[in-house]
């Protein structure tokens, strides 16, 4: 695969994980009843998100409530909305930064290796951003289990378990630190030797003339 061709490839995945990434941090779908168990002791589907609860009625009619109070929240959540709004703001730099840096743009094209600096910046940008969000799924993931397992009075089928957006954040990091990953392949190195032979061949070129 040549140079500008990894270097789309990498940023559409990159690309891609942002979106999922926002979508992530908006579903409310972050855990949800669990209807494990004997029996079914409720017809109310319960989710909750890092900004919302929801209730879902087997009618299919869903109302929706804000988390009233940030500091009333508890820690994993506070924490996990922190990491998903920094993956967010560090992709959408590494959006702009690597559109700047690639290849296939018209923007700095007259200094070729700064442009494949910046498109390297860009990759570690969406590195960095993706870890941020594998960090808040993870974590949240953590919780959930840990209160599913802890010994409680509460029935096992009124307990929580993983909701969608914690698949849909896993797989979001994944494509974000992948396609970080291929925009950190732009390495200048041959670019850089290149420029050198050409600044040290240019005197001795010079001299012959002479």
């Amino acid at each position: 695969m040549g140079g500008g061709a990894r270097e789309l490839a990498g940023y559409l995945a990159a690309l891609g994980g942002w979106v999922a990434a926002l979508a992530t941090a908006v579903l409310p779908q972050w855990r949800q009843s669990s209807y494990a168990g004997d029996a079914i002791i409720t017809a109310v589907g319960l989710h909750e998100g890092l900004w919302m609860s929801c209730a879902a009625q087997s009618t299919g009619q869903v109302q929706c409530r804000l988390h009233d109070s940030l500091l009333s929240l508890d820690v994993h959540i506070q924490t996990s909305r922190a990491l998903m709004v920094i993956s967010l703001l560090l992709g959408f730099f590494g959006i702009i930064v690597s559109v700047v840096g690639m290849k296939c743009t018209k923007v700095g094209e007259e200094d070729p290796i700064t442009k494949s600096r910046i498109a390297v910046a860009g990759g570690v940008l969406f590195v960095l951003s993706g870890l941020c969000t594998l960090a808040a799924v993870s974590l949240y993931a953590t919780q959930v289990t840990y209160e599913f397992f802890r010994e409680s009075t509460v029935p096992i089928n009124a307990r929580y378990e993983f909701g969608s957006a914690l698949f849909v954040g896993w797989g979001a990091a994944s494509l974000t630190m992948l396609g970080g990953s291929l925009l950190c392949c732009s390495c200048p190195a041959k670019e850089r030797r290149g420029q050198q032979y050409y600044r040290q061949s240019q005197p001795s070129t010079a001299r012959e003339y002479v």
